[in-house]
């Protein structure tokens, strides 16, 4: 059976945490889609120069353990299995082949980036943007792409911050689910 709308909720997950639970929560009771694929990026271009990266098959497993039990969400490996870097519109081609719409789920922290996405004038005529509030997090998006907001609380929550941070067994337990939490430790120690 074909689904009708998927939602791809795509990221490098370094590492999956609640912020990005409660965000797909909030799209989940939208009633907007079939399907909701969580993409882990394999290769995530954008963040080269942000500094290393936790290996894709570990940031997989992380977002399986945060996020298989969630509502509508399938956690895919396909943009792992994919050779050279991780483009959203690639991952929108393959997933059209399986629906009929696919909207991009993104924080309104990114959404100024969305100009700079390879072939981001294909893609903008291809995908609507669900935009889930972020703490400062201005939309700023460019007219060609069609929008609209996920409803849900900010969390001021960002996988950066965790990685910045020096963040004690206990300080983790507040940001990361809890399965999530002995997989991170054990990479960065």
């Amino acid at each position: 059976m074909t689904a009708r709308r998927i939602g791809l909720f795509g990221g490098t997950f370094d590492p999956p945490h609640l912020g990005h639970v409660a965000a797909l929560q909030a799209a989940a009771r939208t009633g907007r889609f079939t399907r909701i694929e969580v993409t882990v990026a394999g290769d995530p271009y954008l963040k080269r120069d942000a500094g290393p990266v936790l290996p894709g098959e570990l940031r997989l497993a992380m977002a399986h353990v945060a996020f298989d039990g969630l509502d509508l969400v399938h956690v895919s490996d396909r943009e792992i299995r994919r050779a050279g870097p991780s483009y959203t519109i690639d991952t929108v081609l393959e997933l059209l082949e399986e629906c009929d719409e696919v909207d991009l789920i993104v924080g309104a922290d990114l959404t100024s980036q969305l100009d700079s996405w390879h072939r981001a004038g294909e893609l903008a005529k291809l995908v609507r943007v669900g935009i889930v509030p972020r703490p400062g997090g201005a939309v700023a998006v460019g007219p060609r792409w069609r929008t609209y907001e996920i409803s849900m609380s900010p969390v001021d929550l960002s996988s950066t911050f965790i990685r910045e941070r020096l963040l004690s067994d206990e300080d983790l337990r507040q940001v990361l689910p809890a399965a999530v939490v002995p997989m991170y430790e054990s990479f960065r120690e």
